[in-house]
């Protein structure tokens, strides 16, 4: 694949590494710098719905399951009836209710709260579940939660022989809450590579090596339209991943880490960057590398 009109045309917006998969064969990368591990934001939320698909697999939790009984004994007094009404399956969309988001990266460290479990439930629930997209990491914390809660482990511990080992990925560390549980809204560190094997993981539908790691229903369910967004440029949102152009799908982190399935290119491009402007890179990743497909 030719990039450098690709490389010319992102150089300065930040990028610090692309990967190119198709039809099993690399066949593209670029490093503008080393590649270790770094934070991959919320590209984790993608991490944290495997996670889910494979604990419902197990039996552990359902998506129907409300809050008042997954998280029975954190509820609030008197909790109101859109809170008793919202499902595990709302806290995947983004339309769990709450009109404003919470535990987001600059709020984090302010919390004096220490139990973010309890906090999450208590904050206001404003409309219907299901019903209004609003981006907010309080949904897939209180996911990551649910499964931590369920397996008797951090999300790290249950993920590692489910996910991460049969990846090859070495255990990585991942941003805690004040009482050490995984944040499955964020703080994943990963290599570019690293979160590129995501992708592929799921464009062979959950197989690795021959081996089910994700049920394919769950790989199928959750990446596809679950929600409409509150932006007309958006193409919808699944289980923790969004919906692209020409049918693709992503793991999608903040200042542009991305992990981008073309499941009709048999394909994967993922980036690392440092990018405030993430409609460019993306711009420029469907106009120079896409028609090469």
């Amino acid at each position: 694949m030719e990039l450098q009109n690709f490389i010319n045309r992102t150089t300065q917006d930040g990028i610090l590494g692309i990967k190119i998969t198709q039809n099993g064969e690399d066949i593209g990368k670029h490093l503008w710098d080393e590649e270790c591990r770094r934070n991959v934001y919320s590209v984790s939320k993608s991490f944290t719905s495997a996670a889910v698909g494979i604990a419902i697999k197990e039996g552990l939790l359902a998506l129907e399951e409300t809050l008042a009984d997954a998280f029975a004994e954190d509820m609030p007094e008197n909790p109101g009836e859109f809170l008793l009404q919202a499902t595990v399956r709302d806290l995947l969309t983004m339309c769990l209710g709450q009109e404003t988001p919470a535990l987001m990266g600059e709020q984090r460290p302010l919390y004096r709260e220490q139990d973010w479990v309890k906090m999450s439930l208590a904050l206001p629930f404003t409309c219907r579940p299901g019903t209004k997209f609003v981006y907010n990491n309080v949904g897939p914390y209180l996911a990551g939660m649910l499964v931590q809660r369920r397996a008797g482990c951090d999300l790290v511990s249950y993920l590692m022989p489910r996910l991460f080992k049969p990846l090859g990925i070495s255990r990585p560390t991942w941003e805690t809450d004040p009482f050490g549980n995984t944040f499955g809204s964020g703080g994943l560190m990963l290599t570019l590579s690293e979160m590129h094997k995501l992708g592929l993981l799921y464009l062979q539908k959950g197989v690795w090596n021959g081996k089910q790691l994700i049920p394919e229903k769950w790989v199928a369910e959750s990446t596809k339209v679950q929600a409409a967004t509150d932006r007309r440029e958006d193409y919808g949102y699944g289980y923790l991943f969004w919906g692209g152009p020409f049918g693709s799908f992503r793991a999608d982190g903040k200042y542009s880490q991305y992990s981008i399935i073309l499941r009709e290119k048999d394909a994967v491009i993922s980036l690392t960057a440092q990018c405030r402007d993430g409609k460019r890179l993306m711009d420029a990743v469907f106009e120079e590398l896409y028609p090469q497909l």
